[in-house]
C-alpha cells in the first residue's frame, strides 16, 4: 500500500482497528483526545462498540469486562487518565485477559500540561498498580513505528493473556508523518481471528462454566499464581525484546533513549560523528522486556553511557542497574513537557568525549550541564 501523510493519534487508532479491534472505551484527554475522536466515527461505521464512559475509572473497567470475553479490547489515555486506571489494570493482570493501553504521555506531576513528556516510565514499566505485576511495554519514535507497535500491541496480548502498552509521548501522538497502514484483518463472531478462547466467558453453553477472577483468599494459592505469572514475565524477557541502534558498532560512547528522546539523540549522534566521535545510539522498543542484556554487550566494549530522557531519569535506573557499574552513565532530562534538541544532546556527547580525552574537529562551544537541566 502507498504511504499517506497520517497523525500519529489517527493512525494508531486506524492501526487498532485493521488489527481487529472490536471494542474501544475511553475518556477524552489531551494529547491523546484525537483517537478517541476517531474512534467515536470509525467504530460505528464497521458495527463495532465505541463508549465514551463518565471517567478514566469507568473505561478501564469497561476495558476489563469486555476483554473476559475474548474479544479484542482497547483503551487510550494521557498520563493523569492513566493513573486513575492503575486498579483496574491490576484488576486485569491479575485476572490473565488481554486487552491494549495506547498512553500519550504529557507533562506532570499532578494536572500538569499538555505538552510531550516521559513522566509515565515508572507507572508504566514497573506496572504501576499494586502486587508484582508487569505489562508488556512498546516505544515507538514515529508515526511508523506506533501503527507497526499497535497492530504486535494485540498479537502479544492475546499470546501472553495479559496488557500489551503503547507509550508515547505527546510530540508522536500530535505528529504528521508519511506512514503506510496494514491491511485490515478478518474479524470473526467469538473473538478477533478465530473461535473464541478456552477461557473465555462467552456463555456457557453444554459445558461447565468457566471464572474469569484476579481474587486468591489463600495466601499459598495467591503465591502460586504469582509464581506463574513471574514465570510467563520469564518468558516475555528471553523471547520479546526488541530495540534499535545506530552507528554501535565502534561506538566509544553509547546514546541511550526511548520514543521522541531516542529519535532526536539520532540526531546528535549523527552531527557527532561528523565531529569525529565514535558515537552511537540504542533505542529501547520494548521497555518490558528491557533490552538489559544488548546495553551490558555494549558496556563491554564501550568507554561509557549517556541516557537522554524527557523526565528526571526513570529509564536511567534500568539502563544502570543492566551495565552493572562497567563503565559511567551519565544523564541529561528535560522535564515538564520540554523536549531536548539535538544541539543539546550533542553538547553533552561533546563533554563526554573530551573526558575521553577526544578533540572535535570544530572548535567545541559551551557546555551544559551534565547530569541536570540546562543552565
Amino acid at each position: 500500500m502507498a504511504k499517506q501523510l497520517l497523525k500519529g493519534n489517527e493512525a494508531i487508532a486506524e492501526a487498532a482497528v485493521r488489527a481487529g479491534v472490536q471494542a474501544y472505551f475511553g475518556y477524552p484527554i489531551t494529547p491523546q483526545t484525537e483517537l478517541l475522536e476517531y474512534m467515536a466515527r470509525r467504530m460505528p461505521e464497521l458495527g463495532r462498540a465505541f463508549l465514551q464512559a463518565e471517567s478514566e475509572v469507568a473505561a478501564i473497567n469497561m476495558v476489563y469486562g469486555a476483554a473476559c470475553t475474548g474479544r479484542r479490547v482497547m483503551t487510550s489515555s494521557s498520563s493523569p487518565g492513566v493513573s486513575l486506571m492503575m486498579e483496574g489494570l491490576s484488576y486485569i493482570a491479575g485476572s490473565e485477559v488481554p486487552c491494549v493501553l495506547v498512553d500519550v504521555m504529557r507533562g506532570g506531576p499532578g494536572l500538569g500540561n499538555i505538552a510531550p513528556a516521559q513522566g509515565d516510565y515508572y507507572q508504566i514499566v514497573k506496572g504501576g498498580g499494586h502486587g508484582d505485576f508487569r505489562m508488556i511495554v512498546l516505544a515507538p519514535a514515529t508515526v511508523q513505528e506506533a501503527i507497526d507497535l499497535t497492530g504486535l500491541a494485540f498479537d502479544l496480548a492475546d499470546r501472553y493473556r495479559m496488557v500489551a502498552v503503547v507509550l508515547l509521548d505527546g510530540n508522536v501522538g500530535q505528529l504528521m508523518e508519511p506512514a503506510e497502514l496494514p491491511p485490515m484483518r478478518s474479524v470473526l463472531n467469538g473473538g478477533s481471528n478465530g473461535p473464541a478462547p478456552e477461557w473465555a466467558l462467552v456463555g456457557a453453553q453444554g459445558r461447565p462454566k468457566r471464572v474469569v477472577s484476579s481474587i486468591y483468599i489463600v495466601p499459598e494459592d495467591e503465591e502460586k499464581f504469582n509464581q506463574r505469572l513471574q514465570a510467563k514475565y520469564a518468558q516475555i524477557a528471553a523471547a520479546e525484546v526488541r530495540y534499535h541502534e545506530y552507528q554501535t558498532e565502534d561506538a566509544e560512547l553509547i546514546v541511550v533513549g526511548f520514543g521522541t528522546a531516542g529519535r532526536v539523540a539520532q540526531t546528535a549522534v549523527k552531527q557527532a560523528r561528523e565531529l569525529g566521535i565514535k558515537a552511537g545510539l540504542h533505542r529501547p522498543i520494548t521497555l518490558f522486556p528491557f533490552p538489559e542484556k544488548r546495553l551490558a554487550e555494549l558496556a563491554d566494549r564501550a568507554r561509557g553511557l549517556l541516557v537522554v530522557e524527557m523526565n528526571a531519569g526513570q529509564m536511567l535506573d534500568d539502563v544502570r542497574l543492566a551495565v552493572n557499574g562497567k563503565v559511567p552513565v551519565k544523564f541529561y532530562g528535560r522535564m515538564g513537557g520540554v523536549a531536548p534538541l539535538p544541539d543539546e544532546i550533542l553538547e553533552q556527547i561533546k563533554r563526554i568525549a573530551a573526558e575521553f580525552g577526544h578533540t572535535p574537529r570544530h572548535s567545541p562551544v559551551s557546555c551544559l550541564p551534565l547530569d541536570g537541566q540546562p543552565g
